[in-house]
Protein backbone atom coordinates (compact mmCIF):
# COMPACT_ATOMS: atom_id res chain seq x y z
CA UNK A 1 0.00 0.00 0.00
CA UNK A 2 1.39 3.56 -0.78
CA UNK A 3 1.78 5.43 2.40
CA UNK A 4 1.50 9.03 0.36
CA UNK A 5 -2.01 7.82 -1.46
CA UNK A 6 -3.65 7.25 2.19
CA UNK A 7 -1.87 10.14 3.57
CA UNK A 8 -3.78 12.44 0.60
CA UNK A 9 -6.78 10.27 1.13
CA UNK A 10 -6.83 11.01 4.88
CA UNK A 11 -5.96 14.97 3.72
CA UNK A 12 -9.47 14.89 1.83
CA UNK A 13 -11.04 12.81 4.87
CA UNK A 14 -10.32 15.53 7.28
CA UNK A 15 -12.15 18.37 5.34
CA UNK A 16 -15.27 16.69 5.05
CA UNK A 17 -17.58 19.13 7.06
CA UNK A 18 -19.71 18.35 10.11
CA UNK A 19 -23.32 16.76 8.90
CA UNK A 20 -21.88 15.81 5.11
CA UNK A 21 -20.23 12.81 3.67
CA UNK A 22 -18.61 11.71 0.64
CA UNK A 23 -18.04 9.00 -1.88
CA UNK A 24 -14.87 6.49 -2.33
CA UNK A 25 -15.37 7.91 -6.10
CA UNK A 26 -15.42 11.53 -5.35
CA UNK A 27 -12.29 11.17 -2.90
CA UNK A 28 -10.29 9.48 -5.42
CA UNK A 29 -11.24 12.11 -8.60
CA UNK A 30 -10.24 14.38 -5.87
CA UNK A 31 -6.90 13.32 -5.40
CA UNK A 32 -6.03 12.66 -9.10
CA UNK A 33 -6.83 9.36 -8.65
CA UNK A 34 -10.41 9.14 -10.50
CA UNK A 35 -10.22 4.95 -11.20
CA UNK A 36 -9.10 4.13 -7.54
CA UNK A 37 -12.12 4.27 -5.30
CA UNK A 38 -11.47 0.73 -4.46
CA UNK A 39 -7.58 2.00 -3.11
CA UNK A 40 -9.17 4.71 -1.40
CA UNK A 41 -11.98 2.12 0.69
CA UNK A 42 -8.34 0.07 1.95
CA UNK A 43 -7.19 3.40 2.81
CA UNK A 44 -10.33 4.22 5.13
CA UNK A 45 -9.94 0.62 6.34
CA UNK A 46 -6.80 1.66 7.64
CA UNK A 47 -8.12 4.83 9.13
CA UNK A 48 -8.94 3.72 12.46
CA UNK A 49 -6.19 3.65 14.54
CA UNK A 50 -5.84 7.32 13.15
CA UNK A 51 -8.27 9.45 15.79
CA UNK A 52 -8.03 12.89 13.38
CA UNK A 53 -10.05 11.05 10.24
CA UNK A 54 -13.81 10.94 10.37
CA UNK A 55 -13.99 7.62 8.33
CA UNK A 56 -17.89 7.48 9.18
CA UNK A 57 -18.30 10.27 6.46
CA UNK A 58 -17.27 7.81 3.87
CA UNK A 59 -20.05 5.94 1.93
CA UNK A 60 -20.37 4.78 -1.26
CA UNK A 61 -21.35 5.94 -4.15
CA UNK A 62 -25.17 5.91 -3.49
CA UNK A 63 -25.45 6.13 0.48
CA UNK A 64 -24.82 2.91 1.48
CA UNK A 65 -22.54 2.56 4.56
CA UNK A 66 -20.70 0.16 2.99
CA UNK A 67 -17.58 0.63 5.58
CA UNK A 68 -19.54 -0.34 8.36
CA UNK A 69 -18.49 -3.32 9.29
CA UNK A 70 -14.99 -1.72 9.75
CA UNK A 71 -16.08 -0.01 12.60
CA UNK A 72 -16.22 -1.07 16.17
CA UNK A 73 -19.84 -2.42 17.20
CA UNK A 74 -22.62 -3.26 15.18
CA UNK A 75 -23.99 0.22 14.65
CA UNK A 76 -21.01 2.88 15.73
CA UNK A 77 -20.49 4.24 11.72
CA UNK A 78 -24.89 4.87 11.94
CA UNK A 79 -24.78 6.18 15.39
CA UNK A 80 -22.13 8.83 14.41
CA UNK A 81 -23.79 9.79 11.50
CA UNK A 82 -27.07 10.24 13.15
CA UNK A 83 -25.19 12.07 15.69
CA UNK A 84 -24.18 14.45 13.45
CA UNK A 85 -28.09 14.60 11.88
CA UNK A 86 -27.74 12.40 8.77
CA UNK A 87 -30.80 9.78 8.96
CA UNK A 88 -29.96 6.31 8.09
CA UNK A 89 -32.40 3.24 7.12
CA UNK A 90 -31.31 -0.06 6.42
CA UNK A 91 -27.62 0.87 6.04
CA UNK A 92 -28.97 3.65 3.54
CA UNK A 93 -28.34 7.67 4.13
CA UNK A 94 -31.82 9.20 3.66
CA UNK A 95 -31.35 12.44 1.07
CA UNK A 96 -28.24 11.13 0.45
CA UNK A 97 -27.45 13.64 -2.05
CA UNK A 98 -28.51 16.59 0.18
CA UNK A 99 -26.05 15.47 2.44
CA UNK A 100 -22.93 15.22 0.20
CA UNK A 101 -19.80 17.19 -0.51
CA UNK A 102 -17.72 16.97 -3.41
CA UNK A 103 -14.26 17.94 -2.53
CA UNK A 104 -13.64 19.21 -6.07
CA UNK A 105 -15.98 22.08 -5.44
CA UNK A 106 -14.74 22.93 -1.83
Amino acid sequence: MDATFFERVYAVVRQIPYGKVTSYGAIAKAIGAGKSARMVGYAMNASHALEDVPAHRVVNRVGMLTGKHHFPGSNLMQQLLESEGIRVENNQIIDFQQHFWDPQKS
